[in-house]
């Protein structure tokens, strides 16, 4: 019963910042032993992890993005929010918002987003 979904634009200029939001339902944000996490893939290329924030807060991020991520969360909302900063054409990718389970062993997302399409382009 658990659903996320991804909002935001679908075509960011270079240079400038990536915002999306993932609305949950069915679900508490704030809820111990999840994840919430952003992966992405890019036209023919696998998926990437970008990073994610657990219910207390605390954020994680891939060392090659981490310069330029930010993820953050509205509990009022139970929402979370991902933003990626001085974007370029090789960001372009679907974008999805995932839920992760803490002990999953190996590492596993549970639910997914729908995804959405974001075109770096000028």
């Amino acid at each position: 019963q658990v659903q996320l979904q991804e909002s935001g634009p679908g075509l960011v200029k270079p240079s400038q910042t990536l915002s999306l939001t993932c609305t949950v339902s069915g679900g508490s944000i704030t809820t111990n032993y999840y994840y919430w996490t952003w992966i992405r893939q890019p036209p023919g290329k696998g998926l990437e992890w970008i990073g994610n924030i657990g219910a207390s807060g605390s954020t994680y991020y891939s060392p090659s993005l981490k310069s330029r991520t930010s993820i953050s969360r509205d509990t009022s909302k139970n929402q979370f929010t991902l933003q990626l900063s001085s974007v370029a054409p090789e960001d372009t990718a679907v974008y999805y918002c995932t839920r992760v389970p803490v002990r999953g062993n190996p590492i596993y997302y549970d639910y997914w987003g729908q995804g959405t399409q974001v075109a770096v382009s000028s």
